[in-house]
């Protein structure tokens, strides 16, 4: 049996496909109960194992996550992600480098478009792997690597280092003396100090003696892997939506630009401060309401209730049942959010009830197994639209197929969205 959580009814799914509602329930607080409380993540996320061990996001048990996170979380802290300055460096490379050069060259074309889904997944692929400390390789690359396992490594398909490459994937003991500059492997130093501890403190009696201590190179493998993937491609998503949607208001890109100037002028090669970045209201609100319209993973994050069973919003539910809130119906509830299938980021500045809007917002899940990048991930997408909009204005060339996919993750359907570039410079 299976339960998923709104935001104003609890549906139960019988396995003969017979439902029926219990009504009166308020969401937000049965959804508190449901993640904050310790529920177990049902089976069903075993399908996120990598290299046949758990990551982080597919471990089953709420102690184990708990143990792993501990390992990385640090890592995407919000005051490490604003202050890192190998983070800055890595982005004014990504940026000025490499994405704004390749928008130059896109708009002055003359006809055509700029298909923005891809090139923003690759924008996406490239920040998280610098982060982690993949950024000498090249997309194709680490598209070899993602799609051939760790044991594939080959020091022949452009890796820059192929110390780097061994070190990543902890597939030798090699030093790390003469990697690339630039090279920061804060994700795999992170996950092999925490199975060391791990290893040193609990030994075999810890909980993750069989998945993690004793498949260290899979395990740090598995980690790797997740949170590329998942790094990229949910940010990829909500950046193609908000150019979108900035795309069909050029009074919206003109009030952008207007915030933006003052942190990076024109033309100039700078990469604006993180923190006064993400203290910019109309860049804030863009994102936010993106990600609720568009929450790049929309649907049910199961948990199992623990046995006996659980009393959520005075109705007993046995152990064992999967239990789910979606992002999806908790961001469209009409009663929070005005019209809430239109993209308004004017709610997120005008509306007198934030409160109740954050408590709503969920595209990054709540509680201990919330998303760990979403620091990370929040300013990536502020750093992107920022570049792009102080340098260009965007309108939309072909949008068929825009609509979201019904799946986990949830890209438009085409797969694929063109715009066309204009230099700022050009226009006035």
């Amino acid at each position: 049996m299976s339960i998923l959580v709104g935001f104003s009814v609890l549906h139960f799914l019988q396995k003969d496909l017979d439902a029926f509602v219990v009504q009166d329930v308020d969401g937000v607080d049965a959804m508190r109960i449901i993640y904050q409380g310790g529920f177990a993540k049902s089976p069903w996320y075993s399908v996120f194992d990598n290299y046949g061990v758990p990551c982080m996001f597919s471990t089953l048990e709420s102690k184990a996550h708990s143990k792993r996170k501990r390992m990385i979380s640090n890592v995407y802290s919000k005051s490490l992600v604003m202050s890192s300055e190998a983070a800055k460096a890595q982005s004014h490379v990504i940026m000025f480098n490499r994405l704004l050069p390749l928008l130059k060259d896109e708009a002055a074309k003359s006809q055509g478009g700029t298909e923005v889904q891809s090139l923003f997944m690759a924008t996406t692929m490239d920040l998280i792997s610098a982060l982690i400390g993949m950024s000498g390789w090249t997309f194709t690359y680490r598209a070899t690597i993602i799609t051939s396992g760790p044991r594939s490594c080959p020091s022949s398909q452009g890796c820059s280092n192929e110390l780097e490459c061994a070190s990543i994937l902890h597939l030798s003991t090699m030093p790390m003396t003469n990697c690339a500059p630039g090279t920061n492997i804060v994700v795999f130093n992170a996950m092999q100090q925490g199975i060391r501890k791990e290893e040193k403190v609990e030994g075999h009696r810890s909980i993750l003696y069989e998945t993690t201590i004793q498949q260290r190179d899979a395990s740090i493998a598995s980690e790797i892997l997740d949170q590329v993937l998942a790094g990229h491609e949910t940010a990829g998503i909500v950046l193609t939506y908000a150019s979108w949607h900035l795309s069909k208001s050029p009074g919206l890109q003109a009030q952008l630009r207007e915030e933006l100037l003052p942190l990076i002028p024109c033309g100039e090669d700078i990469l604006p401060d993180a923190r006064k970045l993400d203290g910019l209201p109309l860049l804030n609100a863009i994102v936010m309401e993106t990600l609720r319209l568009h929450a790049p993973i929309p649907g049910p994050q199961p948990r199992q209730t623990p046995y006996p069973g659980s009393h959520i919003e005075g109705h007993f539910i046995p152990g064992g049942v999967r239990i789910a809130s979606l992002a999806h119906t908790l961001h469209l509830n009409e009663a929070v959010f005005s019209k809430a299938a239109i993209w308004n980021p004017n709610r997120w500045l005008e509306s007198s009830d934030q409160d109740t809007m954050k408590r709503h917002f969920w595209a990054f899940g709540s509680g201990g197994r919330m998303c760990i990048g979403s620091n990370f991930a929040l300013q990536e997408m502020k750093t992107v639209i920022s570049i792009i909009y102080v340098n260009f204005t965007t309108t939309i060339m072909d949008d068929s197929g825009i609509e979201q996919t019904d799946g986990y993750s949830a890209r438009p359907k085409a797969d694929r969205l063109f715009l066309r570039f204009r230099r700022v410079s050009d226009t006035i």
